[in-house]
């Protein structure tokens, strides 16, 4: 696969962190970030955080509409991750992750490179509910693929969308574990958690599947 460095992509500007850093409490321990994600990072998050909390956000919906030449696909083949669309009647599930005090820096170097450089994905700041106390919103960052950038792939059929995740993979490994693991998490939260976008493109790689896969032989996942 022809890889570009990422020395040479140009990372997004840095997050405003005045709008979600939130004050040492009154034991005196240091501020706090929330990070809300809703794609990989709800099973693989890789940074150091103090809390995560499982919830959802609102005003917004979950579409596999961004192009990835680097974890789940390459740059003949882009694999299909999912960004955040604005939807005022939308609700994402996904996970919140705490980082305080030196995790936070740490942090964003690591997602800046993993989502802003390599994902060409912005930053933008959400509401998030935690699933446990939904009445005691938290301020979070997210991170946003947006039509402005390169890889922004868009709408297409839900068919269509099932062939390009059943043929792609990268480094991170293969673009329909990517799908299934995600399908897992909203299973796990229960029938609140509804996504119909992502259960449509679910149904739709299990109509295909039998195409990709030899009979008596199923796809190996990394």
């Amino acid at each position: 696969m022809k890889e570009e460095p990422p020395a040479q992509r140009t990372p997004p500007a840095a997050p405003t962190l005045s709008l979600s850093l939130r004050p040492p409490g009154e034991d005196g321990g240091p501020p706090a970030l929330w990070i809300f994600g809703y794609g990989s990072l709800v099973w693989r998050p890789d940074f150091e955080h103090s809390d995560s909390r499982v919830g959802f956000v609102r005003g917004y919906s979950r579409r596999f509409w961004q192009g990835d030449t680097f974890h789940r696909g390459s740059d003949k083949m882009p694999g299909r991750v999912v960004t955040l669309l604005e939807d005022h009647e939308g609700c994402t599930w996904g996970v919140a992750y705490e980082v305080r005090g030196e995790q936070i820096g740490e942090a964003l170097k690591y997602l800046d490179v993993r989502e802003a450089v390599l994902g060409g994905y912005d930053t933008k700041v959400v509401t998030f509910y935690p699933q446990d106390a939904p009445e005691q919103p938290l301020r979070a960052l997210a991170y946003v693929a947006t039509p402005q950038n390169p890889g922004y792939l868009g709408p297409a059929p839900e068919e269509d969308i099932a062939t390009q995740i059943l043929a792609c993979s990268g480094r991170s490994g293969h673009n329909l574990e990517y799908l299934l693991r995600l399908a897992d998490f909203i299973r796990l939260c229960g029938p609140q958690a509804q996504d119909e976008h992502l259960a449509a493109i679910v149904d739709a790689v299990g109509a295909l599947l039998p195409c990709f896969c030899p009979s008596g032989q199923t796809l190996a996942m990394a």
